[in-house]
């Protein structure tokens, strides 16, 4: 069983066997292209060329490929299937206006009961309106809008589908009844025609990055929640019903597992905020500035550090949020500084679990998955401020190991995605919360958490002052 998954810098395929071990992997990258500040675009040629290298490097004989990838771009294709443009990403930002237009034709509180969430610019649906609006021509085109992993799947196999937990990204998808949206896409003018027909993930062996990634750790049942640092850091956590924030504050999608939800709460700046202050420093890699970490306090003698570098996505939904050292004074050095700027993530990622507690998930066991959370400091951490025992999978190979699984599923291989997931073992290595570092921590975290809203307001000022000076 094949697993490949469509990331935004490159794309990675592992090969699963029957009992869940990875047999093979390999990865290849693609550019990433930046035509104006703030554009985020990329070549869907590349992608297809990238899974059909490394399905054949992989190779073997092969029961089912499985696809997941970066979810809320768009594929724009003609009558003849032919890409009309490159393709517009989750990361890009230059359909504000049209977020707010969206808001306006179909209301914010009905767009948070129908779709889950409100309209952000990364999302799929104020993309179709930016092209209408902004490249007339293009629009008059379009026959078909894919996701990217389903626009890998249409060249795979000449079939448009998707399936729940992708098409939840793009802001047309009624969660309740896992399909398309007619009242969405009437009031946005969007024909339902464009828009392939939406699956369970299993069916079709297919499922957006984040919820193949917690198939691939085994987070298929409420109590269970993941955590991952990469440069965005997320914490998502399994549902059984609906649960969606009518504030917006995480994102509520459909899970890869049928019938199920999840929600979700996404730190802009995770890993990022830690590579940006190593770049700053100087510093030679992350394991030398988490041994540097580790020599100041927690809490960093009373330093406190706000992760917004690139604005927030949860809870804050701003933009022009910025980044904060609260609380300097001639007593820090760069090992209390590094180690805030890690507390600081994780406070942000707690902001996210608190707002989970209060819509009803409450997750006893975080399993740390992927990037930062390799790091044994990262995950003590975590535990400690998140009081909850943080774990790791054995298997840590990310979305294109639950992708993989999701093939099995669609294959026949295993009867159920918990068939699939019941080989998932879990690392003795975990990290329990220490006791008294998360009382001192809880101190913090008020601190932390009562920072936003009282400087909200300076920081929207300091980003107008800077955008008027640039101009």
């Amino acid at each position: 069983m094949l697993g490949v998954d469509i990331g935004t810098s490159g794309a990675r395929c592992v090969a699963v066997d029957g009992s869940g071990r990875v047999v093979a992997s390999a990865v290849a990258e693609y550019p990433l292209l930046s035509p104006r500040p703030g554009w985020s675009e990329q070549d869907p040629e590349s992608w297809w060329e990238a899974a059909r290298d490394l399905i054949g490097s992989v190779g073997g004989e092969v029961a089912a490929v499985g696809l997941t990838g970066q979810m809320h771009g768009a594929v724009f294709l003609d009558a003849k299937d032919e890409v009309i443009r490159p393709a517009l990403l989750w990361n890009d930002q230059r359909t504000t206006s049209q977020a707010e237009a969206i808001t306006r034709l179909v209301g914010a509180e009905r767009l948070a009961e129908i779709a889950g969430n409100p309209a952000l610019t990364g999302f799929q649906a104020p993309k179709i309106l930016w092209l209408r609006e902004e490249e007339p021509d293009s629009y008059a085109r379009v026959a078909t809008v894919l996701l990217p992993k389903d626009y890998v799947r249409l060249r795979l196999t000449g079939e448009k589908t998707t399936d729940v937990s992708d098409a939840s990204g793009t802001l047309l998808l009624d969660l309740r009844k896992r399909d398309w949206s007619d009242e969405i896409l009437d009031a946005l003018d969007i024909p339902r025609s464009w828009l392939p027909p939406v699956y369970e993930s299993p069916r079709i062996a297919g499922a957006g990055d984040n919820a193949a990634a917690a198939i691939g750790t085994g987070i298929i049942r409420d109590g269970l929640a993941s955590c991952s640092i990469g440069t965005s850091g997320v914490l998502f956590a399994h549902t059984d019903a609906l649960s969606s924030d009518p504030q917006g504050r995480l994102h509520a999608f459909c899970h890869a597992v049928p019938g199920r939800y999840h929600l979700m709460g996404v730190t802009l700046a995770a890993g990022g905020a830690l590579r940006w202050w190593r770049d700053l420093i100087g510093e030679t890699g992350y394991d030398n500035l988490t041994a540097r970490a580790a020599t100041a306090p927690p809490g960093s003698e009373g330093l406190v550090f706000l992760p917004y570098l690139t604005g927030e996505r949860s809870p804050h939904l701003d933009s022009r949020a910025r980044g904060v050292f609260f609380g300097l004074t001639s007593r820090h050095d760069l090992s209390h500084m590094t180690r805030a700027v890690m507390e600081g993530v994780a406070f942000s990622l707690r902001d996210s679990l608190e707002v989970m507690e209060e819509l009803g998930a409450s997750p006893r066991e975080i399993r740390a998955t992927g990037g930062g959370t390799r790091n044994r400091f990262w995950r003590q951490l975590l535990a400690d401020v998140f009081e909850r025992p943080i774990v790791r999978t054995v298997i840590d190979e990310g979305p294109a190991y639950g992708a993989a699984l999701l093939a099995g599923v669609a294959a026949g291989e295993f009867a159920s995605v918990e068939e699939a997931c019941a080989s998932i073992e879990i690392s003795m290595d975990a990290c329990e919360p220490d006791p008294g570092r998360a009382r001192l921590y809880e101190e913090y975290y008020a601190v932390y958490r009562s920072l936003y809203p009282e400087t909200a307001d300076n920081m929207h000022a300091l980003s107008r002052l800077a955008s008027e000076w640039e101009t």
